[in-house]
């Protein structure tokens, strides 16, 4: 038997807090420690070498990007940790500077994702196992907002929502069954192969046949 996925919660609110611990607890996580500003954060994150920090961007003492701020040391110091911020707004310019160039291990969600249970304890998971996971809102805003003839233009309404699906964070699994593309291309599930690679192979063959 595995054991459990150890996390520190950053949160100033006792009573969201609480809740989310609660949560966190009943889903099977342990939770190691709880912070309720940012330099606790940092301090016991730092000492309790957890697999994921969930933490609220806006914490004490500033109640600007504290929390932010500390789930950033938090990887500088240890890249093996996984971050995921939660958000009362949406701020692109947050979920930006959290991914940076390397997604892996991060997330950011708007914090009412919290009351979609299942939802957010699989976004932690992910998050600690190295995956991603972006809010919805959040990706549906960056594509919305695209570069006229960018990249982006190139694909059809479906490959865009295949594309929203894997910013997201989505599995292989969950994005198979938003779109069904897996199955189209007969790609079932198998035990050594990277099913979305072969996906790619499958287009580039059938572009150059």
């Amino acid at each position: 038997m595995s054991a459990p996925v150890r996390v520190v919660l950053g949160e100033d609110d006792v009573l969201m807090r609480e809740g989310i611990a609660r949560l966190l607890a009943e889903g099977g996580f342990e939770v190691v420690a709880q912070a309720g500003d940012a330099d606790e954060l940092l301090r016991k994150a730092l000492a309790h070498h957890p697999d994921v920090v969930v933490a609220d961007v806006q914490m004490p003492p500033g109640l600007a990007d504290d929390g932010l701020r500390a789930a950033l040391e938090v990887r500088r110091q240890r890249p093996e940790t996984g971050v995921l911020v939660l958000s009362q707004y949406y701020e692109e310019e947050y979920a930006l500077e959290l991914i940076g160039e390397h997604p892996e291990g991060v997330g950011y969600l708007l914090k009412e994702r919290v009351g979609d249970v299942e939802a957010f304890l699989q976004a932690v998971a992910r998050v600690a196992a190295g995956g991603s996971a972006l809010d919805p809102e959040v990706v549906g805003r960056m594509l919305g907002r695209r570069r006229a003839n960018g990249p982006l233009d190139r694909l059809s309404p479906r490959e865009r929502d295949v594309l929203a699906a894997m910013a997201e964070g989505k599995s292989n699994q969950g994005i198979a069954d938003a779109t069904g593309i897996f199955q189209k291309l007969e790609l079932g599930p198998t035990p050594t192969e990277h099913r979305r690679v072969l996906a790619v192979l499958t287009y580039l063959r059938g572009s150059a046949s």
